[in-house]
């Protein structure tokens, strides 16, 4: 019995670790598809093929895929949690760091406690808005961080953009039902490409094949890793472990962001960016994961829609 909890408890930080990597590496892995693909297409391809590859697994297992009644909600979290956020993402990342982002993604579980509470689905807790406080602190540093440290104010707004998006697609995941996990994530990807690509297309950009090695190495690395893998991992690893546990990812995936980025894309890290990044986390941890801003219901359901899996 404490040899199988022993190796199912290996398992599962086992595949929190790769979370962590493929996470934080993800960020590296836009930048340098932004260099060699327009921001806005390349994110499109990206979710365009990640859905095609969702829905023949979705196809092969025999899937449901969402009903009318669950259609509202999975349209949504496509629109937010794809189109809108990587749209953000993907334009922030032409300039800002790797490290920087992934920050200020580190954010997304305060922030969707904070629109938790505005949308009425949360209680307000002081310890929500003292996060909240300590987060904006850091990202006060990291604004005015030296020149040299590349971080165009705009870049740092559209990442903010980003992660709002992103949390407002978890609210939209708890108001709404949704159907089996594989399914309502194939649909909602094939929605955010189609809208990725849609607003790249009106926006002028050229669209052409990944012209270079690391450009396809980046894209295919998104497609299957980035995305479905760290899908498959998360689904993984909240099935057998507390969501707010799970949640810490978010704020160790800056780590190797900031290593990968200046080892692969040649970023610069300063102290301004250690110590503004390391605030912000920090913020996230006292708002959104510390154990008594983390009420065991929420984490009940959260265990219970991965459950469906």
């Amino acid at each position: 019995m404490i040899r199988e909890t022993f190796q199912q408890d290996s398992r599962v930080l086992a595949a929190f670790t790769a979370m962590v990597f493929i996470g934080g590496t993800n960020f590296v892995a836009v930048r340098l598809s932004d260099r060699g693909l327009a921001p806005l297409y390349g994110a499109g391809i990206r979710f365009l093929g990640a859905a095609v590859l969702l829905y023949l697994y979705v196809a092969l297992r025999g899937i449901a895929l969402p009903t009318r009644a669950q259609l509202k909600g999975t349209l949504l979290y496509g629109v937010l949690g794809f189109a809108a956020s990587y749209a953000f993402a993907y334009l922030a990342l032409v300039s800002l760091s790797s490290g920087v982002a992934a920050v200020i993604m580190g954010s997304v579980p305060l922030i969707t406690l904070l629109l938790a509470v505005a949308h009425g689905v949360e209680r307000f807790r002081l310890r929500g808005l003292v996060g909240a406080t300590i987060a904006i602190a850091g990202i006060i540093i990291l604004v005015g961080a030296p020149t040299k440290a590349h971080i165009p104010v705009g870049s740092l707004f559209l990442m903010l953009g980003a992660a709002f998006s992103a949390s407002e697609s978890g609210i939209v995941l708890k108001k709404y039902p949704t159907g089996h996990p594989m399914a309502t994530n194939a649909l909602a990807m094939a929605v955010g490409g189609i809208l990725l690509l849609g607003l790249s297309l009106v926006s002028g950009e050229h669209w052409s094949l990944p012209a270079g090695p690391a450009t396809w190495a980046s894209l295919t690395y998104l497609v299957l890793l980035g995305s479905i893998g760290l899908f498959a991992l998360f689904l993984f690893a909240l099935k057998r472990w507390t969501a707010s546990r799970v949640s810490y990812m978010f704020v160790l995936t800056p780590i190797i962001a900031s290593i990968l980025g200046a080892a692969l894309a040649g970023e610069s890290v300063t102290a301004a960016t250690i110590v503004g990044g390391i605030i912000v986390l920090f913020g996230v941890y006292v708002g959104a994961l510390s154990r008594s801003s983390s009420p065991e219901p929420r984490l009940a359901r959260a265990k219970e829609q991965a459950a469906r899996a």
